[in-house]
């Protein structure tokens, strides 16, 4: 079972430890991108998985294919072509500091590659699923067209789709966009969607007065009215308490009901950027494991999104050892 990525693979700078951006100059890179970010989760787990991007002919984007590779995603559908790649800056918090990031991805290549230069027959040969994100199109005009058509090729091959909602307001705030629009036609074409009541409150337009799991369940009977591909809504609750102490609670719903785990403390939080991501990559481990088990999915989720909040940088390098010690609940020294 290969599962196909499609989405912007970017470089990371960070300043070191907590400081302020530039406080000293001094930079950390990483790797990150949502789509990737999940490919590599999912690949540590001992998932094929296949990214489907574009990124500049240059040692930068060498770099990018180069750590994917190392990871164990197949990268033969990633193209280099002249142009820059895409960064963005993260500050992060500490205390009562919020993190904060700065895109610089305007103009990357991938972002510009038009949107009829994706061979989707060639890309999706052989995949059994296809992955997206919200990220993806709210880069732009040619973003937003290639994911669409990615979807509906993908639909036409008979491949399911997972999309995770993933909404970036300075991204669609950029340019001339119609988010609930593009979502809802890319949404269609999903049987797995990452996303809370406030993801579909913001597709149907509408607002859930519910609390708690009762309005997430609201939501969750709206979307799948809404769409009837969609068989399986996967999301977190957070509960912040300090940039180093956050609560976690996971949910899977389905169309004949729901589980949702207990919440988990996760303390001494060294990285929350990616959690997300890995959250997406444990359900879908989950559900391909269990053969659709809702339960083992919801619990994979939290598992693998909680051990990402101890890891430095985007991506979830948890294998299926470090997810069984997890669940096992053991917290002294492995030997």
């Amino acid at each position: 079972m290969t599962i196909a990525f499609f989405g912007e693979v970017m470089l990371r700078l960070s300043p070191p430890g907590r400081e302020l951006l530039l406080q000293t100059p001094k930079l950390e890179v990483n790797v990150g991108g949502a789509e990737a970010n999940v490919a590599t989760g999912l690949a540590c787990l001992g998932h094929a998985t296949r990214m489907i991007s574009a990124v500049a002919d240059n040692p930068l984007g060498g770099a990018v294919i180069n750590e994917l590779r190392r990871r164990g995603v197949d990268t033969s559908t990633v193209a280099s072509e002249e142009g820059r790649l895409g960064l963005y800056f993260l500050t992060p918090g500490a205390g009562l500091r919020a993190s904060e990031v700065v895109y610089d991805r305007a103009h990357s290549v991938f972002a510009t590659r038009p949107a009829d230069s994706w061979d989707w027959d060639r890309l999706l040969e052989g995949a059994t699923r296809l992955h997206l994100s919200g990220i993806t199109p709210a880069l732009g005009h040619n973003t937003a067209d290639a994911a669409i058509a990615a979807a509906e090729a993908a639909s036409a091959k008979g491949i399911p789709v997972s999309f995770d909602g993933n909404y970036r307001a300075k991204l669609w705030e950029a340019w001339d966009s119609d988010p609930r629009a593009v979502l809802t036609r890319l949404i269609g074409h999903a049987d797995i969607l990452f996303g809370n009541h406030r993801d579909v409150s913001l597709l149907l337009g509408k607002p859930f007065s519910g609390e708690g799991s009762d309005r997430r369940r609201e939501a969750a009977e709206a979307a799948f009215a809404h769409f009837p591909k969609l068989q399986t809504i996967a999301s977190t609750a957070r509960h912040v308490d300090d940039a180093d102490s956050h609560r976690l609670s996971a949910r899977v719903d389905t169309r004949g009901g729901a589980h949702q785990t207990d919440e988990v403390l996760i303390a001494g939080i060294v990285d929350r950027i990616g959690a997300g991501d890995a959250f997406a990559a444990g359900v879908l481990h989950g559900l391909i494991e269990s053969g659709g088990d809702p339960r083992a999915a919801a619990k994979a989720g939290l598992a693998l999104t909680a051990l990402k909040h101890s890891l430095p940088g985007d991506a979830s390098l948890f294998t299926r050892a470090d997810l069984a010690a997890f669940e096992g609940g053991g917290l002294d020294v492995r030997r």
